[in-house]
């Protein structure tokens, strides 16, 4: 019965498809099939301007169920955006080879909560700038990091195998590269089973130690990676505050109550524990409880998803350019080096994309979430 479906709202939109001229601007057509399916054909090139109100009114007046999509790409985070949409409306995505969805709408069809495509419909590449965008060479390489690690995360979001994004890491930005049906399949880009079953049944193998890194890493010298003095800091901790304690040890008595944010200064340090001085009270915080201003730590609350740590750079390095992730190097308080994710992410955010990627298998299970207060600078990767 689906299949029969299928068939016929494909042989649909293939007629409408081929008989509608290309757009630039982003444009909306519901359109209902003689089975009365209605199906969201989304034409034109995605655009940063672009507003998608318009599209959310007609899914709700239409009363659509299926989007469909005639573009050749465009801007990257509006793609996301239109994602997000269609996932927050609960429709699916379906994609007709004749009806090109390349580059970042390929995005925007994750979005689909069931999600299916003919063999070379989907077409990914590198991202990449506009020719008149004016950036230099520093700008432009921090974008694009930001741009990438953002994808993971939505990758993650919307249940692909992040794996996906080194094919596209691969083809560059003037060159397209089409995705076959069985590769659509492994990277569960497709999809048309209940929620959940096929993360259940058919989980992709762990990325092989042999893969070619996306990631390039600059050189560190040893004289970089000395640890710098930690003066001053504020406590930060989980629970929103934390006892300071009249000793180097979590059994000693609590010498005053601190909450997050409260400034201290840092006297010493023994045994990955800081004496300080905060709010007229002396007393020992363990380094886990303190962002220290001296360090390269996260800003405000937010949290860094840590999937290795090794007690020397050069196993980290390798590590590092196995993984077709955007990841970051830190040296730590108790001298190891931690391997997260690039980006950082608000709570909730972190623990949902953590759990997304342990299920893929694409970060091993023991990652976790983390405020990286040990983590003193960050070495690469760029």
């Amino acid at each position: 019965m689906r299949k029969l479906f299928l068939a016929r709202l494909l042989t649909f939109l293939f007629v409408f498809g081929i008989s509608t001229p290309s757009f630039a601007d982003l444009t909306f057509s519901p359109i209902t099939t003689d089975d009365g399916v209605t199906v969201i054909l989304v034409r034109g090139t995605f655009a940063w301007e672009d507003s998608l109100a318009n599209f959310s009114q007609i899914v709700r007046s239409s009363h659509a169920t299926v989007v469909s999509f005639s573009s050749g790409g465009g801007n990257v985070t509006k793609a996301m955006e239109l994602g997000r949409e269609i996932r927050s409306h609960g429709l699916s995505t379906l994609q007709l080879r004749s009806l090109e969805c390349a580059s970042a709408c390929a995005l925007a069809f994750m979005g689909g909560v069931q999600r299916f495509a003919e063999p070379g419909a989907i077409g990914v590449h590198k991202s990449s700038f506009s020719p008149d965008a004016a950036l230099d060479v520093d700008t432009a390489v921090a974008a694009i990091q930001e741009l990438t690690a953002e994808i993971v995360a939505y990758m993650a979001e919307m249940g692909i195998d992040p794996r996906l994004l080194q094919v596209a890491l691969k083809t560059e930005a003037n060159d397209m590269r089409y995705l076959s049906g069985q590769e659509m399949k492994q990277f569960k880009l497709t999809f048309n089973g209940p929620a959940g079953e096929e993360q259940r049944t058919s989980r992709p193998p762990p990325p092989s130690p042999a893969q070619p890194s996306a990631t390039f890493v600059k050189p560190v010298s040893p004289a970089s990676r000395s640890i710098p003095t930690a003066i001053s800091g504020i406590v930060r901790h989980t629970r929103g505050a934390v006892a300071l304690k009249t000793g180097a040890d979590k059994k000693s008595a609590n010498a005053a109550t601190l909450r997050n944010g409260t400034p201290l200064a840092i006297l010493g340090s023994v045994d990955r524990w800081y004496r300080v001085r905060a709010s007229g009270f002396v007393g020992y915080l363990h380094h886990t409880w303190v962002r220290v201003d001296q360090f390269d730590a996260t800003i405000g609350n937010q949290r860094l998803i840590q999937i290795k740590s090794f007690d020397n750079l050069d196993d980290a390095l390798t590590y590092a350019q196995a993984l077709p992730l955007p990841l970051s190097i830190y040296l730590a308080t108790n001298g190891w080096y931690a391997v997260t994710i690039r980006k950082s992410f608000e709570r909730d955010q972190a623990i949902s994309i953590t759990r997304s990627l342990k299920s893929e298998r694409a970060v091993p299970e023991d990652s976790f979430v983390t405020l990286g207060n040990t983590y003193v600078m960050r070495l690469c990767c760029d």
